[in-house]
C-alpha cells in the first residue's frame, strides 16, 4: 500500500510538467504581442506628424496597453515556472530579475490584479481622451465601473492576505538559553 501511495505521489508531482506547454504558448503569445506592438509603433510614427496632440496621447496609451499586457504575461510565465515547475536559483542566474524570483501565490495575485487594474485604467484614459470620436458614455461608464471593481478586488485581496498572514514561529531555542517564555 505504501508503494502505491509513493507511485501516486510521484505521478501527481510530475504532472506539473504538463504546464510547460502552456507556458511555451504564453511565450508565443508574447511574440505575437511584440509583432502587434511593432506594427502599432510603425503606424504611430507614420501618423505622428499629421496628428494633433490628443491623438498622439491616445496612440501612446495604446502602446502602453500592449506593454502592460506583455508584462502581465511575463509575470504569469515566470511565477508559474518557479511555483509549479522548478525553483529558480537567482545566485546561478544573476540576470534574473529579483522581482520575478520567489513570488508566492499572494504576491502573484497582487501583481496580476495590479497589472489588470493598470491595463483597465489605460483603457479608460484612452476612451476619455478620444471621447469626441467615440462618444459612448454608457461604454465609458462600464469601463470605469469594471476598473473600480478590479481595484476594489485588489484591495480586498490585499486585506485578506494581510489578515491571513501567519505569525512567524517564535525562536524557542533562544527562549531556552535566556530563560524567556516562548
Amino acid at each position: 500500500m505504501d508503494r502505491l501511495r509513493l507511485t501516486l505521489e510521484a505521478i501527481i508531482a510530475n504532472s506539473r510538467w504538463f504546464l510547460a506547454p502552456f507556458l511555451l504558448g504564453l511565450i508565443l503569445t508574447l511574440a505575437a504581442l511584440l509583432f502587434n506592438f511593432a506594427i502599432k509603433l510603425f503606424e504611430f510614427f507614420t501618423r505622428a506628424q499629421i496628428s494633433d496632440p490628443s491623438e498622439i496621447i491616445v496612440g501612446s496609451l495604446k502602446l502602453v496597453d500592449i506593454a502592460l499586457t506583455a508584462n502581465l504575461i511575463v509575470i504569469v510565465i515566470c511565477s508559474s515556472y518557479e511555483n509549479f515547475l522548478a525553483p529558480i536559483n537567482v545566485q546561478q542566474r544573476p540576470a534574473w530579475p529579483m522581482s520575478l524570483a520567489n513570488v508566492g501565490f499572494s504576491g502573484l495575485k497582487q501583481r496580476l490584479l495590479a497589472s489588470i487594474v493598470a491595463i483597465a485604467a489605460v483603457n479608460v484614459l484612452e476612451w476619455f481622451l478620444d471621447i469626441e470620436n467615440s462618444a459612448d458614455s454608457i461604454k465609458l461608464g462600464w469601463l470605469i465601473a469594471i476598473m473600480l471593481g478590479f481595484a476594489l478586488t485588489m484591495l480586498l485581496m490585499a486585506i485578506a492576505d494581510r489578515v491571513g498572514e501567519v505569525e512567524p514561529p517564535k525562536d524557542e531555542g533562544r527562549a531556552k538559553i535566556t530563560g524567556e517564555r516562548p
